[in-house]
């Protein structure tokens, strides 16, 4: 019944996304972007369903990744009006999908392929997803052990398929800006001194104005709380798994090590580029979905009892606290 009761909890939750967090009252029923993005929330949770069956990440029936993963992501209620990222989290999780689906078999080029095209349309979207690239044939390496010259090749491809399919129609309309742009962006960095300066994204609003910290209807605090939450879930996760991996099948223990190498990368990421964090954020809970939901799911000591609790009823008031006051 969790899954189901989770559902019901969600989508009172999306409703009150819409009337008050998008600030539509009772009209969010006739806006199409809460449709939307209700539609790609539903897709992006079914998926995580099958991630976590195909891939048997926790080694009994449940459905907590699928209702972390669904908590989580309405919890970070700002980040629902942006169907960009709605679609860029659903391409990452089409990714996890087909490249899991590659383990060791450096002969699964159609796999790989559906992987990296997954990855080049959610580069559409948010280019800067290329810059995990490198780590995902890292891993392919030494995690997946899918690496060849055919999958390499194979990924090369997937990538470059979505734009030899749009290419065209920029060159049939003289547009040849558009897409320069696009890939310009890659080199485009915050100076790390501007972003552990004063004024910098990390710490300019604190620290400028430190009476923040007290006002609860603040929107500039609620990505940061939300993201801090989100990291702290993280590490309990991977701490508990890297603790009782030895339970888990070798394939499982590989899944989680490159989940756990993954969040690094991304938390790594939202230090140096925090501008970024719209789209970052949404990997994030990607990624921890899988850790906390092992978790919930595998500990019953009187200790981890009372923290699944303390964990629900958090996420529960940083949701309330997003969709009020964000």
């Amino acid at each position: 019944m969790t899954l189901s009761t989770v559902a019901v909890i969600a989508t009172l939750i999306a409703i009150a996304i819409g009337a008050f967090g998008m600030q539509l009252g009772d009209g969010f029923f006739r806006s199409i972007l809460w449709w939307e993005q209700l539609l790609v929330l539903t897709v992006s949770t079914m998926l995580m369903v099958e991630l976590n069956n195909a891939n048997s990440l926790i080694r009994i029936f449940s459905r907590m990744v699928s209702c972390s993963f669904l908590l989580l992501t309405l919890m970070a209620s700002f980040l629902y009006p942006s169907l960009r990222g709605g679609i860029v989290g659903l391409a990452y999780i089409v990714f996890l999908l087909s490249f899991l689906h590659a383990y060791q078999n450096r002969q699964a080029v159609g796999s790989i392929y559906t992987a990296f095209l997954a990855l080049g349309v959610g580069s559409l979207f948010f280019v800067r997803i290329l810059y995990f690239v490198p780590l995902f044939w890292l891993l392919m390496a030494i995690r997946l052990y899918a690496l060849s010259w055919r999958t390499f090749f194979a990924s090369l491809l997937g990538l470059l398929t979505p734009y030899w399919l749009l290419l065209p129609y920029y060159l049939y309309i003289g547009d040849f800006q558009t897409p320069l742009d696009h890939f310009s962006t890659l080199g485009q960095f915050m100076p790390l001194t501007e972003v552990f300066s004063m004024e910098g994204p990390l710490v300019a609003p604190i620290f400028t104005d430190p009476a923040l910290l007290l006002t609860p209807h603040s929107s500039v605090l609620a990505p940061l709380f939300t993201l801090l939450f989100v990291i702290l879930l993280a590490l309990t996760g991977a701490i508990h798994f890297l603790r009782r991996s030895s339970n888990d099948k070798l394939r499982t223990q590989m899944i989680y090590e490159m989940f756990i190498i993954i969040t690094l990368f991304i938390v790594v990421f939202i230090i140096l580029q925090p501008q970024h964090l719209p789209y970052l954020l949404r990997l994030l809970i990607i990624s921890t979905a899988p850790l906390i939901g092992h978790f919930l799911a595998l500990t019953r000591t009187k200790v981890t009892n009372i923290a699944f609790f303390l964990i629900v009823a958090a996420t529960l008031l940083l949701t309330a606290y997003n969709v009020v006051f964000s």
